[in-house]
């Protein structure tokens, strides 16, 4: 969660979004957090008993973006158009970027061209109430689950590239820790709710296996 990186500087790729204070999406945030603190991340990513689940994966959703958008903030000046030309995840996997809307036809672009693309695109459907509903008795669209889906799938794509990529960087800025435990919470949040297709996750998958294993 991102009370990770509650002590450390606040620099991120783009503007936080914030789950307003006294709602019921800010409780379960908290709870959340609580759970996270124990330390066992299998469990802290099972639905809270008598939550709905489109809120529990909503919430989540968000903080999966804000800690995102705080990890790659701190590398932002290792990723350029030159040293990141095309955005990839090793020399296997590349992305290109369309949204469906503004961009259809996928285009190759540079990695932090393609990640500002992919982080305003997220921005856009989180601040979208009829997407992410904030207030009480708003019941989630029919297309809630797909749309989460899409995020949490783009979502990966940072995190594939950062470790393929700039993991040095990482290490260097000593941000491994945050890193990895961040990418553990996520990833087992996905597999808990089976919200990303196994194909998607191989640019990673030997440390998928690594981080299953420890916790077996």
């Amino acid at each position: 969660m991102s009370f990770l990186f509650g002590s450390r500087s606040s620099k991120t790729f783009k503007p936080k979004k914030n789950i307003p204070e006294g709602s019921h999406q800010y409780e379960l945030l908290k709870h959340a957090e609580a759970t996270l603190g124990s330390g066992n991340l299998r469990q802290a990513v099972m639905l809270p008993e008598g939550e709905d689940l489109n809120e529990w994966i909503a919430v989540n959703t968000v903080d999966f973006f804000n800690q995102i958008n705080m990890l790659y903030g701190t590398i932002t000046e290792f990723c350029t158009e030159s040293s990141c030309p095309v955005m990839s995840a090793g020399p296997r996997y590349e992305y290109h970027w369309a949204d469906g809307t503004n961009i259809k036809k996928p285009i190759k672009c540079s990695a932090p061209k393609y990640i500002d693309y992919l982080m305003t695109w997220v921005q856009d459907q989180l601040d979208d109430e009829t997407l992410f509903p904030s207030k009480i008795g708003v019941p989630f669209p029919k297309n809630f689950m797909s749309v989460a889906k899409t995020i949490l799938k783009r979502l990966f794509r940072v995190y594939a590239h950062i470790y393929h990529q700039h993991f040095d960087s990482v290490m260097r800025l000593q941000e491994e820790a945050h890193l990895n435990t961040s990418f553990k919470h996520f990833i087992f949040f996905v597999q808990e709710f089976n919200l990303i297709d196994r194909r998607e996750l191989a640019p990673l998958h030997e440390l998928i296996e690594k981080l299953g294993s420890k916790d077996r």
